[in-house]
């Protein structure tokens, strides 16, 4: 290069500094992975645990883990290289909403349901409202579905333990609009092209903030053959939105009949009035 400012295409032209030529920019890859418990969610660990690099098998691109999972969590973790989609993904300001399944200890009570979808004090602040609903109650156990737009350490847990809801199992199984599905544990799979135009367009921005939300669950999409945790819940009694108001009652048939004509003006708006003259003394 001899003048400042010349460009150059990289498909079509060589490009060296020093000599040494520049390496093309790899293809952009989105793959989606089932991390099973027992997983780092990293690149490498000094401990020498397993990490989700060691599940990628026949992937040749450097891929970076979207988000993270803790290593006793499992469940839908994208991996890409696509550095723009990653921060929009998991920056605060985009509001992605990430939805988790929850087996919890003990029955949950609809005041503990109401302090998960409104907001829960932890030490490091109070957490955004979220969406919460009952997938299955046991006797002993309950499974929840908590949808939440933050990504703090661990927070799904620590939100569960403040209420007195020990977790004793987490899955996610949503990033925005792309689903876990029927990938078994340990698989991975290349992200389809709607999925990916679905992704981008829900971390555009634009997506409506969710409420904070208290009512039964659809029936998960993600299966396993040793979990039974999968079939819909039975309605509880008393179960209820949090953001529900009782609406106001309308008015009467004769109140409705019943307008001004010639309503009176008032002071300020009374066109005859002469406005008041300032005194100058």
């Amino acid at each position: 290069m001899t003048e400042l400012g010349t460009r150059a295409d990289p498909h079509r032209d060589r490009i060296a500094i020093d000599g040494k030529p520049l390496r093309h920019a790899a293809p952009p890859t989105y793959i989606v992975l089932n991390k099973p418990v027992g997983v780092m969610t990293t690149l490498d660990d000094p401990a020498g645990r397993p990490t989700v690099r060691d599940l990628l098998v026949g992937v040749r691109q450097r891929v970076f883990p979207v988000g993270r999972l803790d290593f006793h969590s499992g469940g839908l973790l994208l991996l890409t290289n696509d550095g723009d989609l990653a921060m929009r993904l998991t920056h605060p300001r985009y509001g992605v909403r990430k939805t988790y399944e929850v087996k919890v200890k003990g029955h949950a009570e609809p005041p503990q349901l109401a302090a998960l979808a409104g907001g829960v004090r932890l030490p490091d602040g109070v957490s955004a409202p979220a969406t919460v609903r009952i997938v299955e109650a046991r006797e002993h156990k309950t499974w929840l579905s908590i949808t939440l737009s933050e990504g703090k350490n661990r927070q799904v847990r620590r939100m569960c333990e403040a209420v007195g809801l020990p977790v004793e199992k987490l899955v996610r199984v949503a990033l925005g609009p792309l689903k876990l599905g029927h990938l078994p544990p340990g698989a991975w799979r290349h992200l389809e092209p709607d999925e990916l135009a679905a992704l981008r367009a829900g971390a555009s921005g634009h997506a409506p903030a969710g409420r904070a939300r208290l009512g039964p669950a659809p029936r998960s999409e993600h299966r396993s053959p040793s979990s039974r945790w999968r079939r819909p819940a039975p309605a509880l009694a008393g179960e209820r939105s949090v953001a529900a108001s009782a609406a106001p009652r309308g008015a009467s048939r004769a109140d409705r009949g019943k307008t001004d004509a010639h309503p009176r003006p008032t002071r300020r708006s009374d066109p005859r009035r002469r406005p008041r003259r300032r005194r100058h003394d």
